[in-house]
């Protein structure tokens, strides 16, 4: 196994830093290995936004309520679904914007920019600092937006805390190969039979170091998808100019 894989293989989110500081060259490997993931059409639909100011970093930390290592992390960077670009060159052109308000431009945005995020999380896991994804900013969306100046046509999707770890918990286990990987159909008994893999999860939790827990895998997901998410998500995107059509 490369080195590689193994790093992959041995994920976790940190959310306890030490107080030392990322170096300037280690910012910029983070940078470019984010600008060098795969884009589609080469359209490279994504920003990132450092946050430094420590009054932004603390309101952006009130906002996602749960995260209080998004002020006490070395690094923060937002990622941010940007067809702003595209706006532009069309305005310029005199050019329909229609052609990037709907879903589908909407879906190319929010992947380019999770591939960008997930190339920095690998390239810092390699240096061996730790990140944290930071969904919560998208509790305010609305409120992140403005704080960041963002124009139509953006989107802030995450957040990502980047630090050299204090502690880090023990990989969580993930679902078996045969829960879901298939050949040539989506097999619906196979990946929906989660007897073993509750199990297994319940015993993770049980034995971890720092906060175990009596639960499995399947009740942490009804406990998660008891209401409905942060429905203002939509309405936003609308008042960013997408269509959602």
């Amino acid at each position: 196994m490369n080195p590689t894989i193994e790093n992959l293989l041995h994920h976790v989110s940190v959310r306890d830093f030490t107080d030392e500081t990322i170096t300037k060259e280690q910012k910029e490997n983070l940078l470019a290995a984010s600008q060098s993931g795969s884009t589609s059409e080469f359209v490279q639909a994504f920003s990132i936004i450092e946050i430094t100011d420590p009054d932004l970093r603390q309101k952006i930390s009130d906002i996602t309520i749960s995260s209080p290592h998004v002020k006490k992390a070395d690094t923060f960077y937002i990622f941010v679904a940007d067809l702003n670009h595209q706006a532009q060159i069309l305005q310029r052109h005199h050019q329909s914007l229609e052609p990037i308000k709907n879903m589908e431009s909407l879906l190319v945005a929010t992947v380019d920019t999770t591939i960008a995020a997930q190339n920095m999380a690998v390239a810092a896991e390699s240096m061996g600092l730790g990140i944290c994804y930071i969904g919560s900013i998208r509790n305010n969306i609305k409120q992140v937006a403005q704080l960041l100046n963002l124009p139509k046509f953006t989107f802030p999707l995450f957040g990502m805390t980047v630090g050299v770890p204090s502690i880090k918990n023990q990989v969580k286990p993930r679902m078996s190969v045969k829960n879901q990987v298939s050949t040539n159909t989506y097999n619906n008994q196979r990946f929906t039979d989660l007897t073993d893999y509750d199990q297994e999860v319940k015993e993770y939790y049980a034995n971890r170091k720092t906060h175990p827990q009596d639960t499995t895998w399947t009740q942490k997901n009804l406990a998660i998808f008891d209401h409905i998410h942060r429905p203002e998500v939509a309405s936003f995107l609308k008042e960013q100019g997408f269509s959602l059509q």
